[in-house]
């Protein structure tokens, strides 16, 4: 089925026309501001029928954001570095976008899109957001404006009246495109997110191919795909300072207003490094998650590998979970996790179903607190989660297990013994006392 989703992704296609961004008055020295020639050439091209936009070797000075237009590919060539600005003014007039997972008019993402059809950023050259020098910061004291916003989204606020950005401190993603239709991002190297690093947002037809993530400030997640659908990631090496991959849907009543999922996604052959999960679906999903292909991936160092998460406010649902050959070296936490009351705002009693699971085929080191921790909610349990060819050599607490349904674990062995097909119901053990 992984394969047949993959063949229905539709491939980006433009003209054989290409444009030099030096012809459009931009200069690679450093110091020249460039948005605006990037504006004019994005512009020029999509006006006459697309093709490709030429970035020769040098440092771009970007003053704001790059902004696509249907039908543009923009190639980065080997040493094209696109830089930044940290000035949080370059980034007005506010766009609509969805932050962490609530919709609001906002700072505009780094690289943005806006309903816009065939777009491409590939190549060999870098991008450099240059978060730390301001953004990444703001994490410290936007806590009254994220509250802000998720009343608005909890009361159903009208979007339009959900106006942040200016005199706000909540941080743009790095590249959102929202509302897009066949989006390729291929083989160029991030820096330095001010946020969330790749956000497609209400998306169809995402390719994510040879893409490396260097960023390692707080919420810096490597790919977020949210309520999107048929999603290829595959080819990248992530090195983050959150979740290399989170799959999202939205959050709560605003995901429940638009009720659109994140389905047809599949994820192969990556590298994934990163300082909390690997790969993670949730927490925000209340459209729900369906048809998810996992395979090939090394995880050296996490908190969770697999982290299946949400919250007694999220509802929607997440199954149709295929995991397989996934290497993991050492886990903080635990190696495979599915955890249905996250920390959330209590402020309804939605449970999310947890619903058809396969993992197969995962080798882990050592798993420092829980091998495989399954845990669901009384009277909600998690169900049909089938666990095949699991080993982990060493862990203090081979697994958890409650409220929990139709649990299968075939040739699961853990510290060096192999557990019984039907597994009892076993709570955790604080570490304290083992």
């Amino acid at each position: 089925m992984a394969d047949t989703i993959v063949s229905h992704i539709v491939p980006v296609s433009f003209p054989d026309k290409n444009y030099s961004i030096l012809y459009f008055g931009a200069l690679g020295d450093g110091k020249t501001f460039c948005k605006e020639a990037f504006d004019k050439a994005i512009m020029h091209c999509s006006e006459n029928g697309g093709g490709k936009i030429i970035v020769p070797k040098g440092n771009y000075y970007m003053n704001g954001p790059l902004v696509f237009k249907s039908n543009v590919h923009i190639e980065l060539e080997a040493g094209a570095i696109l830089n930044f600005s940290h000035n949080e003014n370059d980034y007005l007039p506010a766009v609509l976008v969805r932050w962490e997972g609530t919709e609001a008019y906002n700072y505009s993402p780094l690289i943005y899109a806006y309903h816009v059809k065939n777009i491409a950023l590939t190549g060999k050259g870098t991008i450099n957001g240059n978060g730390s020098k301001n953004f990444s910061k703001w994490k410290k004291i936007q806590n009254t404006d994220k509250e802000t916003l998720r009343k608005m989204g909890r009361e159903n606020l009208p979007v339009y009246r959900r106006v942040f950005g200016d005199g706000f401190k909540l941080r743009p993603s790095f590249f959102q495109p929202y509302g897009c239709t066949s989006v390729l991002l291929e083989g160029i190297t991030i820096e330095d997110s001010p946020f969330w690093v790749i956000h497609p947002t209400f998306c169809d037809n995402v390719i994510i191919r040879g893409v490396t993530v260097n960023s390692y400030n707080t919420n810096n997640d490597g790919c977020d795909p949210e309520s999107c659908s048929n999603v290829l990631i595959e080819g990248c090496t992530f090195s983050t300072g959150d979740d290399s991959i989170a799959i999202k849907a939205g959050r709560d009543n605003d995901a429940w207003r638009i009720g659109r999922p994140t389905e047809n996604v599949v994820i192969r052959n990556c590298n994934f490094q990163s300082k909390i999960n690997g790969v993670c679906i949730g927490s925000e999903m209340s459209g729900g998650v369906r048809n998810v292909f996992i395979e090939n991936i090394k995880i050296p160092k996490s908190s969770n590998a697999l982290y299946f998460k949400s919250n007694l406010d999220r509802g929607g649902y997440i199954k149709n979970v295929f995991v397989r050959n996934i290497q993991a070296d050492s886990v903080r936490t635990s190696l495979i996790r599915f955890e249905p009351n996250y920390k959330g705002e209590k402020s309804s009693f939605n449970p999310t179903v947890f619903d058809n699971f396969h993992i197969e085929n995962v080798y882990c080191t050592q798993s420092k607190e829980v091998g495989l921790y399954l845990s669901g909610i009384k009277n909600h349990p998690i169900k049909n989660i089938n666990l095949k060819n699991i080993t982990i050599n060493n862990t203090p607490q081979p697994y958890v297990l409650e409220h929990a349904k139709d649990i299968f674990f075939e040739k699961v062995k853990i510290n060096g013994k192999f557990l019984n097909q039907y597994p009892k119901p076993i709570k955790l053990i604080p570490l304290k006392t083992l």
